[in-house]
C-alpha cells in the first residue's frame, strides 16, 4: 500500500484510534461514505494513518475496514453534492447485501449525472442534499434525533457522542462544515458578547479547570442546550451556568459564545 492512497468508509461506523493498535484510545469515528487520505502503514502493516477529507483529522483504522477508492473518485466525491442520511438507524442495499448505517452518513447518490460513480446502492429513507443549508429549526429538529445518546469519547453516533462529535455532526447535516474537536469550534464562526445577546441555534463553550475549551452545547429556546454529557441531554442554562436538571447542580459555568447560522 503507497501512502497518499485515497479511501472510503463502507461500514457503518469505523473507529479511529490514536494509534496503530486496540489499546489506542479512539479519538474519532468514520462514518459510512466519510471518504479519507492514507498517510502511513504501521511496522506490522496491519493498520493506516488516515486524515478525514471533511475535517482533516487523523488517526489509525486497521486495515481490515479500509475500502481503496481511485483518485478520481475521491476528487468527484469532493465536489459532488451528495445526500446526507437523516434517519436516525436505516439500511442500505449495497453489493447485494444490507449494510445498516446512521444519521449523518453520506450516501453517494447525486443529482449531478455528469459523473459516472463507481459504486450504486439502494436507499429508501429520509435525506437531504449535503450542501442544502438549513436554519435553527431544523438544526433543533436534528439535535432532538439524538436525545439520550449515551455519550462516547469520540464517538459520532446516536449509540455513543461526544460533546463536540455531536455539534459537528448536526451542522453538518444542516450544509455547515465544523472542526472535530471543541478546542478548534470555539474558533469558527464568530463571536456573541453575552447570554443577552445570543439567540437559539448559538454554540456556548465551556472550560475546565485549567482553563481550556473542554465541552460545547447548542442553545435552545427558553433558556435551554442540548449537549453531550453523560447523554444527549436538555438542560437550563442562565447567568451562572448550566443547570443539571437531574442533579439539581451547575455542572458548567459561564459561556463562551460563538455563532455559526447566517443572520
Amino acid at each position: 500500500m503507497s501512502t497518499l492512497e485515497k479511501g472510503i468508509c463502507r461500514l457503518s461506523i469505523v473507529p479511529v484510534r490514536s494509534g496503530p493498535t486496540e489499546q489506542n484510545e479512539m479519538v474519532t469515528q468514520l462514518l459510512f461514505g466519510d471518504h479519507y487520505t492514507v498517510h502511513a502503514v504501521s511496522e506490522n502493516n496491519k493498520w493506516i494513518k488516515v486524515s478525514a477529507a471533511f475535517d482533516g483529522y487523523t488517526g489509525w483504522i486497521s486495515k481490515t475496514q479500509h475500502t481503496t477508492i481511485s483518485n478520481d473518485y475521491f476528487e468527484q466525491i469532493n465536489y459532488l453534492d451528495f445526500k446526507v442520511c437523516l434517519d436516525l438507524v436505516s439500511h442500505i442495499l449495497y453489493k447485494k447485501e444490507y449494510i445498516y448505517i446512521t444519521i449523518g452518513s453520506i450516501l453517494p447518490i447525486s443529482s449531478n449525472e455528469l459523473f459516472k460513480m463507481e459504486e450504486r446502492l439502494a436507499f429508501n429513507g429520509e435525506s437531504k442534499n449535503l450542501s442544502q443549508k438549513s436554519g435553527f429549526e431544523f438544526l433543533k429538529k436534528i439535535s432532538l434525533r439524538y436525545i439520550n445518546a449515551p455519550y462516547l469519547w469520540g464517538g459520532k453516533s446516536p449509540f455513543g457522542i461526544d460533546c463536540s462529535g455531536f455539534m459537528q455532526q448536526i451542522f453538518k447535516i444542516c450544509g455547515y462544515k465544523l472542526p472535530r474537536d471543541a478546542s478548534q469550534q470555539v474558533e469558527a464562526g464568530r463571536e456573541v458578547l453575552s447570554l443577552s445577546e445570543a439567540r437559539p441555534g448559538d454554540l456556548a463553550f465551556f472550560k475546565n479547570e485549567k482553563d481550556n475549551i473542554s465541552h460545547v452545547g447548542l442553545l435552545l429556546e427558553n433558556d435551554e442546550i442540548i449537549h453531550a454529557s453523560g447523554k444527549v441531554r436538555i438542560d437550563a442554562i442562565n447567568g451562572k451556568g448550566v443547570y443539571n436538571k437531574d442533579l439539581h447542580s451547575y455542572t458548567y459555568g459561564l459561556p463562551q459564545l460563538r455563532r455559526i447560522l447566517p443572520d
